[in-house]
């Protein structure tokens, strides 16, 4: 497992076919799952209500979502819903791999403007468990990169935000130079974390 600014050695907690691990900050999980491999193949659980909720995660998901990124070094973030649709978001790749970033938002906050980052793979099937009052990002590390989450609430353009994937006050560990970076020119003009809407408690 490759973590980035973990503040703290991870902790553990476990229930069913998942361990939860600490990525540094509160809030933030890395979704474990057990998997059962025979001669056909292999067999996981990706989601259970029972078993996320004695790991800490009692979200109602309502959405589904999956993004399919053609080149490596594509970036996709930094990005987050405002109240009252905010978003919590579990994260997983169904191809290729990302290095995963998560920044906290949170007003008073002791990690406010800190982030957590770690390498998700479909040839791991860990997941990163976002929080509401985070952003949310990714950067592809393979081309032909597929990425699927779930989110407790449903999608709001209105009320949809983001960070500068760049910001230099933020000086997340993206694995690709800012000229080759693929972005959509919407994430080219996000505003830096301290010209950001300060939403959440």
């Amino acid at each position: 497992m490759k973590v980035l600014d973990v503040l703290t050695p991870p902790a553990v907690r476990a229930s069913g076919n998942f361990e939860a691990l600490a990525l540094g900050i509160p809030g933030p999980l890395l979704i474990v799952p057990r998997r059962v491999r025979d001669e056909r193949g292999f067999f996981l659980e990706t989601w259970s209500e029972r078993d996320f909720d004695a790991l800490g995660v009692a979200e109602r998901f309502v959405q589904d979502n999956h993004s399919s990124s053609a080149a490596a070094g594509t970036v996709r973030g930094m990005h987050f819903q405002l109240p009252p649709r905010a978003q919590a978001k579990l994260v997983r790749v169904l191809r290729g791999a990302v290095l995963d970033v998560v920044v906290d938002m949170r007003r008073g906050s002791p990690t406010y403007g800190r982030h957590a980052a770690v390498e998700l793979s479909a040839a791991d099937a860990r997941q990163v468990y976002v929080p509401v009052g985070f952003a949310h990002g990714f950067c592809t590390l393979e081309p032909e990169t597929e990425v699927a989450y779930k989110a407790s609430d449903y999608y709001d353009p209105g009320l949809e935000r983001g960070l500068a994937w760049d910001d230099p006050d933020l000086a997340l560990p993206w694995p690709v130079a800012p000229g080759r970076a693929v972005l959509s020119d919407k994430d080219r003009r996000q505003p830096r974390l301290r010209d950001a809407v300060r939403s959440f408690a």
